[in-house]
């Protein structure tokens, strides 16, 4: 639905208000007539399309919004993409025939003024003049899967550390088994050694949904799993670097998505959050750890791989060696993922497979 209280007034001279209502002057306008308006700048929100032209600019983020901005039959829309808000309208003009590019928001927070007008009218005006800035937008069903996945994950360890409680209030046995999940969702019971308190009933009733959940979970990540791993090509070049597996090369490809968008190494690595934080006082230099401000996701992904499979790979076992006298445990696993996230970007980023040097 378009809200009108936004129309405009156009002139040689530009708009006058953005969002007031004013009279319209006597001119024919390129939007009113019956041809393109050519490029239209679009500033995103959750539930409103603020378009760069147009006499009415402000447009509802729905369907009713987006068939209202086709009837100004525009050619090529510009855009910053904000998350799930920016996906579901630039998919719906891209499937009608529009070329839709997206400016990231790195490129735009450079761009915009330090001083003078903030609205989102002209973050659309700005939008609109920034198309060789832009890149074209493309849906990636690999970053909806993988986004899937993880929230699974995440929703797997809530209900393990959830059922790891309640069996503890029970039993002195709180490890769990897929064998002993299988049970305790029947309400299975039997062979187990039980604490008769007040509230053993209730705990008991939890730990049967927490059981069957936690299943379900489980099965359906064993599925979201299968299908990340199809949609990685076989000969992809991450895949060429030890440890790395299709379920790791999915997530990481569905995560980063165009590792273009970091030139340098060091980008990729404070992406991940692995950046070191040092502070400096005269001759002093003391170090504070990792930032951690970027993705945690695929910080806990190197950091796993690391961990667990650098004897597999030459370039990090031979840091491994080299340094474990000097760093010691978590120093020494986050230096490794910082490492291996180094490796991925440079064989990623050159699309070359792996050499260890």
């Amino acid at each position: 639905m378009v809200d009108l209280t936004s129309e405009a007034k156009s002139s040689d001279k530009g708009v006058t208000h953005p969002y007031r209502r004013t009279e319209h002057c006597d001119k024919i306008h390129g939007y009113r007539c019956d041809k393109e308006v050519g490029v239209v700048g679009i500033d995103i929100s959750k539930d409103h399309l603020i378009t760069s032209k147009g006499r009415v600019r402000k447009y509802e983020n729905n369907l009713k919004g987006y068939e209202e901005i086709l009837k100004m039959r525009p050619c090529l829309i510009v855009l910053e993409p904000t998350g799930v808000y920016s996906t579901r309208p630039s998919q719906y003009f891209k499937e009608r025939g529009i070329r839709v590019l997206q400016v990231s928001p790195n490129v735009l927070s450079r761009e915009k003024e330090l001083r003078g007008k903030k609205t989102d009218f002209y973050d659309a005006i700005k939008l609109e003049n920034m198309v060789d800035k832009a890149k074209e937008y493309e849906y990636n069903p690999l970053r909806e899967l993988v986004t899937l996945y993880l929230f699974l994950k995440d929703i797997e360890v809530k209900y393990k550390n959830r059922l790891e409680r309640a069996l503890f209030l029970v039993s002195d046995n709180d490890k769990i088994s897929k064998e002993r999940l299988e049970k305790l969702a029947m309400g299975d019971f039997t062979q187990e050694e039980l604490y008769n308190l007040e509230y053993t009933p209730i705990v008991i009733e939890e730990i049967k949904v927490l059981a069957k959940t936690l299943l379900e979970t489980q099965e359906k990540l064993r599925e979201v799993r299968k299908m990340i791993e199809e949609q990685v090509p076989d000969d992809h070049v991450l895949l060429t670097i030890p440890g790395i597996g299709k379920l790791a090369a999915g997530i990481i490809i569905g995560v980063v998505g165009d590792i273009r968008r970091f030139p340098k190494p060091e980008s990729f690595v404070a992406y991940c959050g692995l950046d070191p934080v040092v502070e400096r006082s005269g001759k002093a230099v003391i170090s504070r750890g990792i930032s951690k401000r970027g993705n945690r996701y695929l910080r806990s992904l190197f950091y796993f791989l690391a961990g667990r499979k650098n004897y597999r790979n030459p370039t990090l076992l031979k840091f491994y060696e080299s340094h474990k006298d000097r760093l010691k445990g978590k120093k020494l696993y986050t230096a490794l993922a910082r490492k291996l996230a180094r490796i991925v970007w440079s064989v990623w980023y050159n699309n070359k497979p792996y050499e260890p040097k």
